[in-house]
């Protein structure tokens, strides 16, 4: 049994969901695998559920019906791994974009001490390969205005690759958070923060990806962009005691 899960939300990432698991096992770490797929109509959740002979008790896979969103995914996520006791639960993207080789480093810091490891673009300068410089400084100054916004010091606010301590997630009440998109990137931030949680920034190179769609709309930039002001708003509503 291991005591780290890696969360892989899907939707249409039949290119690489059979390469980014094949990676997380030649870890010399033992990681479990966790693909949460929201019913993806180009037949990944079948290529996950014909690696499961191959790699049973560390391959698993929750089906949902119909693209609920990147935070929803997420939540189901937290719940199935909190109920089954594992210690150090990731999230990841499917099209590598971030290097499972790191899944290491994010863990060692926790291990370390953090409660929760960011996989950080923006803490030694800007690390991002093959994103087109309008993208970049749409996602740099986006991490600013979060800080600017909620005072928190997070370099990255918007990451998606990210290690919690267990602890993190059984204290967050995780049926409040109410953002979908990148969104939920930041609120998962700003509250680990609020509850008074150690949180660590770990620089990573981010490569955009090669195969499959990019998921991001406008809406989920309007959904971030205005979110952080409500979220921010509602905070001074609410007690975070641990």
């Amino acid at each position: 049994m291991s005591d780290s899960i890696v969360i892989i939300p899907t939707y249409n990432e039949k290119e690489n969901i059979e390469k980014i698991i094949r990676k997380v096992y030649t870890l010399p770490e033992s990681f479990h695998v966790l693909v949460v797929d929201d019913g993806s109509p180009d037949g990944t959740g079948a290529i996950v559920k014909q690696l499961q002979g191959e790699f049973a008790n560390r391959l698993f896979l929750e089906e949902r019906k119909g693209k609920s969103g990147l935070g929803t995914a997420y939540i189901h996520g937290f719940k199935w791994c909190i109920a089954r006791s594992y210690q150090y639960i990731f999230e990841m993207d499917a099209d590598f974009s971030h290097n499972p080789e790191d899944l290491l480093r994010l863990r060692n810091a926790c291990l370390s001490g953090a409660d929760m490891a960011i996989g950080s673009r923006y803490i030694k300068g800007v690390n991002v390969v093959n994103w087109p410089m309008s993208r970049v400084l749409m996602s740099y100054f986006a991490s600013g205005y979060v800080r600017w916004i909620t005072g928190i010091s997070i370099r990255d606010a918007t990451a998606g690759f990210v290690c919690y301590k267990r602890e993190v997630l059984e204290t967050i009440p995780l049926d409040r958070i109410r953002f979908v998109g990148y969104a939920f990137q930041i609120e998962m931030k700003f509250t680990t923060i609020k509850y008074g949680f150690r949180v660590v920034e770990i620089p990573i190179i981010f490569t955009d990806r090669t195969e499959g769609v990019s998921k991001m709309s406008t809406r989920i930039f309007r959904e971030a962009f205005f979110g952080v002001i409500q979220m921010k708003v509602s905070s001074w509503f609410r007690t975070y005691n641990r």
